[in-house]
């Protein structure tokens, strides 16, 4: 079962038993991986649910329903300052990898980059793609990016975490418990938060920490994190 190939599809592309691929999945699945009619596949919709699925003809054929036990027992939301170049497309791979549930860009003091939309559907496709290579049951969200201060204004979750490289911190690794069902983690830009940012960030219920004694660049600190969470957490 493992084996399988998994692609990603809408919900409203299942009726009952039979599964209308669209023309790049039929692309996809026959001329690029070279699928023949009767061989199987694994369909997943993005928001928990899994189906081994057979080719017939141009179309799939639902077999059955799925038990996928991959998700972090934590959801986990993360804020990252877009850094510059195309370092956002790692940081969405990796953190999909890693069992992200959300990630918000924000557009800091510092970020240099003012994404187009064309960006934020490529985001969400590296995505769909990561979670379908780390077979998980959930897409994650990729959101609009949104001002610093409109995101630690919005932000509700107990547990509220920011990254700051220099300054007496506790290690992220000693604050954080086996125990939380959500948290929000915020990393900034290559240059750190301003000191205005991160006023801000503690006088909306953010605690400061760190993740090592190292200065981290903005594509390796996010990686760090959702690490750090996830061996803590996933038990």
């Amino acid at each position: 079962m493992s084996q399988l190939q998994r692609i990603t599809i809408n919900p409203s592309q299942l009726l009952e038993t039979q599964l209308l691929l669209t023309p790049q999945q039929q692309h996809y699945l026959l001329r690029v991986l070279r699928l023949r009619d009767g061989d199987k596949f694994i369909a997943m919709d993005g928001i928990g649910k899994w189906w081994l699925a057979q080719l017939t003809g141009e179309q799939g054929q639902v077999l059955e329903l799925l038990e996928v036990k991959t998700e972090l027992p934590v959801s986990i939301t993360l804020m990252v300052a877009l850094p510059k170049g195309n370092g956002f497309d790692d940081v969405v791979r990796c953190c999909t990898e890693l069992g992200v549930t959300c990630i918000l860009p924000i557009l800091s003091d510092r970020t240099l980059l003012n994404p187009s939309p064309q960006k934020l559907e490529r985001w969400r496709r590296i995505a769909a793609e990561a979670a379908e290579q780390s077979e998980r049951a959930f897409v994650p969200t990729i959101l609009e990016p949104v001002t610093f201060s409109t995101a630690m204004s919005e932000s509700l979750a107990e547990h509220r975490y920011i990254c700051e490289a220099r300054g007496d911190y506790p290690h992220l690794k000693n604050v954080i418990s086996h125990t939380s069902s959500e948290i929000i983690i915020a990393i900034g830009p290559e240059g750190g938060w301003t000191e205005k940012e991160l006023e801000l960030a503690i006088d909306k219920g953010f605690q400061p920490i760190s993740l090592g004694r190292r200065i981290l660049r903005a594509v390796t600190a996010p990686v760090v994190a959702l690490s750090l969470i996830a061996a803590t957490c996933e038990v």
